[in-house]
């Protein structure tokens, strides 16, 4: 069983920054490309910013310059350094992983809860 746990996620006022974690926990034998989606209230899940093994990221456009995706791959952990941050990036914002469970497994995506994020005014 695989598990993303999330934290970092709270409430700040515009214009702060806020840091969010993800660790892949149980049985991963590799991740691939891990990132974060955002769900505002009423609109549709939408993808932040996410990175592949190796390292290259992509980020939505209404984001970059301001968020920086990084990862750890033998801790297995993903992190979004958010800052300049907005009301409008309000929402529960969520991990998600590619991830191999064994050798011979093929990669499936995994979810982490979700983690809010509160931007105030």
């Amino acid at each position: 069983q695989v598990q993303l746990v999330e934290s970092g996620g709270g409430l700040v006022q515009a214009g702060g920054s806020l840091t969010l974690s993800c660790a892949a926990s149980g049985s991963v034998f590799r991740t691939y490309t891990m990132g974060w989606y955002r769900q505002a209230p009423g609109k549709q899940r939408e993808l932040v910013a996410d990175i592949s093994r190796g390292g290259n990221a992509n980020y939505a456009e209404s984001v970059k310059g301001r968020f920086t995706i990084s990862r750890d791959n033998a801790k297995v952990t993903v992190f979004m350094q958010m800052s300049s941050l907005k009301p409008e990036d309000t929402a529960v914002y969520y991990c998600n992983a590619a991830i191999k469970r064994t050798i011979s497994s093929g990669s499936l995506d995994y979810w982490g809860q979700g983690t809010q994020v509160t931007v105030s005014s």
